[in-house]
C-alpha cells in the first residue's frame, strides 16, 4: 500500500501543476479536462512499456516488478476517479469504468496475486492508445480558442478513431476472449481457490 499511495501523491502533483500552473489560464472546465489528459498522459505510456515487459505466464503468481506495475496504474485511477468525483460528478460512464478498473487491479494485486500477466496485457492494449487520445483531447479542449489546435484536433481525429477502434474493437476483445478460454480451462485452479482461501483466512480473523 505503501507504493500506491507515493504513486497517488505523484499523481496529484501532476494534476495540481496541470490544474494550478500549466493549464490557468483555461476555463475552469477546460483546466481540470485538461489536468486529466496530463495523468493520463504521464501514466499511460510509462504504463504501456512496463506492461509489455512482464515475461510470466497468464496464471503465475505476481512477481515484485508486476506489483510495482500495478500498484502505479491504481494509483492513477485513484486520482483520476477523485477527478471525475469532484469536477464532473455526473459523468458515470467514467466513473463506472474506473471503479470497474480498480477492481480488477486491486483484487489482483491484493486478493488474488496471481495473474498479473494477463491484466497488464489487457492494460498495454488499454493505453496503446493513450498518448494519441490525450493530445487529440487537449486540442478538442482548445479548438474553439487556437486555430493550430482545431487543425491539430482535424488532423489526428481519423487517426484517433481508425486506431481505437482497431485496438477497443478487435485486438482487446479478441485478447480478454484468450485470457477467458485460459482461466476457464483452469476450473477449480490457482486464482479462484487462493481466493476462497484468502477470503476464509480474513473471516478466521474476526471469529
Amino acid at each position: 500500500m505503501e507504493a500506491v499511495a507515493a504513486f497517488t501523491l505523484w499523481f496529484i502533483s501532476i494534476y495540481s501543476i496541470g490544474y494550478l500552473i500549466a493549464f490557468k489560464n483555461w476555463s475552469k472546465n477546460q483546466r481540470g479536462e485538461a489536468s486529466s489528459c496530463l495523468i493520463s498522459l504521464a501514466h499511460g505510456t510509462p504504463a504501456l512499456i512496463l506492461s509489455i515487459q512482464s515475461q510470466s505466464q497468464f496464471a503465475s503468481p505476481n512477481t515484485p516488478f508486476e506489483n510495482l506495475v500495478l500498484d502505479h496504474s491504481i494509483a492513477y485511477f485513484i486520482t483520476d476517479l477523485l477527478h471525475y468525483a469532484v469536477l464532473t460528478p455526473t459523468d458515470a460512464l467514467f466513473i463506472l469504468h474506473h471503479l470497474a478498473t480498480l477492481y480488477v487491479l486491486a483484487t489482483c494485486r491484493f486478493a488474488f496475486a496471481h495473474g498479473a500477466a494477463a491484466v497488464l496485457g489487457v492494460l498495454a492494449l488499454a493505453e496503446v492508445t493513450s498518448a494519441c487520445q490525450n493530445v487529440w483531447s487537449l486540442a478538442r479542449c482548445r479548438r474553439r480558442d487556437s486555430a493550430r489546435a482545431a487543425a491539430v484536433a482535424e488532423y489526428l481525429s481519423p487517426l484517433f478513431y481508425g486506431f481505437y477502434s482497431v485496438v477497443r474493437g478487435i485486438v482487446g476483445p479478441l485478447y480478454v476472449y484468450r485470457i477467458g478460454v485460459l482461466f476457464a480451462g483452469l476450473g477449480s485452479g490457482v486464482i479462484p481457490s487462493r481466493s476462497r482461501r484468502v477470503i476464509k483466512e480474513d473471516l478466521n480473523k474476526f471469529n
